[in-house]
């Protein structure tokens, strides 16, 4: 893709500026000469052919919009003269066939993952921390407190003081010379080194504002979000706290665990505070039963795996006008060779599907999940043009500055994450992963909110796409991010771990990068490549409470 513009699909009539393009500038698309009549800015669009008021506009082969006013001929798409349009779906399934993509490359690779006795392999092991209400946040930061650092796990600090290395030495008589010569500053990567459970990748604490207040519903959505999260592969057990006369209840979380893992082996151990003696026994026993946890946790090693054993989880945030052109391409062409090797990606973001629903339909497998798709796409629109906005108003601020001016093409360049495969089934939120194959989650589009609900239905790893960058990571699953555009992963090289750029450039194939891209996979889910997130402590977890997000 090394020319200056491209068009994406024959249908479309619209242009994309690879870099920018100056006025006067003759372009030649599918034997047609366009002469821009204005600057168009790089990522941006233009138009191949005149536009009246009302007439389509087509970018990715589907309608993304309609011209609010006339549009010449070489001119610029913007939200002044272009409004969301998509198109009408029902759900009628159509013959469906799918050739799967060439991953001889793969069939004999294996990933080192921790076998679980349900089947299941995580990419890592981690013990949880949870509580079953806000009230109890505090006590999870006391026990955060009390365990991190010593059992040499991740600190918030750059550097911990060893201040009790200096009591020491006065207690044993030093000079004040020996005192000050002692060295007491341990930086994060010497604390990793020293972790006293070397098997256990960590400990995490899941805080949130839930489990009491709003309406029950909410309480019974987080409790089978956070069942989700105990019977992630990536979790070896979890400590629950409770304060005892919330909503959510611990029988409520006993009952969504069960009904995820009927005969679940994990130990869950739960805290209750108002039948406890006092805070300080409450927290003493918290420490205890974590602490012999993680003791168990650490005899689990790693061993081979086959690649069926990844599921993942596909998001976006911070897109640009690169992203569906390059890295969200890119990483559907990695979910299709996962699915050929018996893997299970899953496509999460329902409000970035608007205008693809047609094409989602008609790749379900079945028609159970073709109503089940059409039904919640519904259902969800419905919820937003109630309280007043609806699916257009889904692209922010930042999407629009690059190049992404309606929700339909946002959307458009969004599902190509989840590759050409057929649907195998479609998932509510919490609702968990059985089968192999592409999977639909539906989570809003909010970048936190979809990757924890993708994590709590029993994603082992995501590949986040960014075109103009973002922290974002999970507590319990390595979050890899992918740049669409090399500017941006020179600049937040720190937080950037896969560059998709190259395929812009022309040094990349969307199947080159494909094939990187599940490499880079099987080095992160082998624990030989820690994920930038990881590396930074990105823990984001919010849990969505049914109300209407975009």
């Amino acid at each position: 893709m090394s020319k200056n513009y491209v068009q994406i699909d024959p249908k479309d009539n619209i242009i994309v500026a690879i870099t920018p393009l100056d006025k006067g500038l003759v372009t030649k698309v599918a034997g047609k000469e366009v002469v821009l009549k204005e600057n168009i800015k790089q990522k941006h669009k233009y138009s191949l052919n005149d536009f009246n008021i009302d007439d389509e506009i087509y970018m990715y082969g589907v309608l993304i919009g309609k011209a609010m006013k006339p549009i010449l001929e070489g001119c610029a798409i913007t939200i002044e003269n272009v409004k969301h349009a998509s198109a009408e779906y029902n759900d009628a399934k159509e013959k469906f066939t799918w050739t799967a993509p060439d991953a001889s490359n793969f069939k004999d690779r294996t990933f080192n993952g921790f076998h679980r006795e349900d089947g299941k392999v995580g990419t890592a092991n981690y013990w949880l921390v949870i509580p079953l209400t806000f009230c109890e946040n505090r006590n999870v930061d006391v026990l955060e407190g009390a365990l991190t650092e010593k059992l040499g796990y991740e600190t918030k600090k750059d550097f911990a003081v060893d201040t009790d290395a200096l009591i020491k030495q006065y207690q044993a008589g030093a000079s004040n010379e020996e005192i000050f010569n002692t060295p007491i500053i341990t930086t994060k990567e010497e604390l990793s080194k020293n972790r006293l459970f070397p098997n256990v990748d960590g400990i995490k604490f899941l805080k949130h504002d839930g489990g009491c207040g709003g309406i029950r519903q909410d309480s019974e959505t987080l409790c089978k979000l956070l069942a989700g999260y105990i019977t992630n592969p990536n979790v070896a057990g979890a400590t629950i706290f409770s304060l005892g006369c919330q909503n959510a209840q611990i029988s409520m979380l006993q009952d969504a665990i069960d009904a995820i893992a009927p005969n679940n082996t994990k130990p869950v151990h739960y805290l209750e505070q108002q039948q406890s003696a006092s805070e300080r026994h409450l927290i003493e026993e918290a420490v205890k039963h974590t602490f012999l946890g993680l003791v168990d946790a650490n005899k689990i090693e790693r061993k081979p795996a086959p690649l069926s054993k990844l599921v993942l989880g596909l998001e976006c945030g911070g897109s640009d006008g690169f992203s569906g052109i390059s890295a969200n391409p890119a990483l559907g062409y990695a979910s299709d060779l996962l699915v050929a090797l018996g893997g299970s990606p899953v496509l999460s973001e329902f409000p970035e599907l608007n205008g693809v629903e047609q094409e989602m339909i008609t790749r379900c497998n079945t028609e159970k999940d073709s109503k089940k798709f059409y039904d919640l796409m519904r259902a969800y629109s419905a919820s937003a043009v109630a309280v007043g906005s609806g699916f257009e108003n889904n692209p922010s601020p930042g999407n629009i500055k690059d190049g992404l001016i309606t929700d339909a093409m946002k959307s458009a360049g969004a599902a190509k994450k989840g590759g050409t495969s057929p649907v195998v089934e479609i998932l509510d939120y919490t609702e968990q992963v059985t089968k192999p194959g592409l999977n639909l989650l539906c989570t809003p589009g909010n970048d936190v909110e979809s990757t924890t609900g993708l994590v709590g239905s029993g994603c082992n790893v995501v590949v986040f796409t960014t075109g103009l960058g973002t922290p974002t990571g999970n507590p319990v699953a390595p979050v890899l991010k992918m740049s669409s555009n090399t500017n941006l992963y020179e600049r937040m090289n720190d937080i950037i771990d896969i560059n998709a750029g190259t395929v812009i450039t022309g040094e990349d194939s969307i199947e080159s990068m494909g094939e990187k891209i599940l490499d880079h996979i099987i080095r992160v889910a082998n624990g030989e490549t820690p994920s930038k997130a990881v590396l930074h402590g990105n823990n984001d977890f919010i849990p969505w409470k049914r109300g209407v997000s975009l």
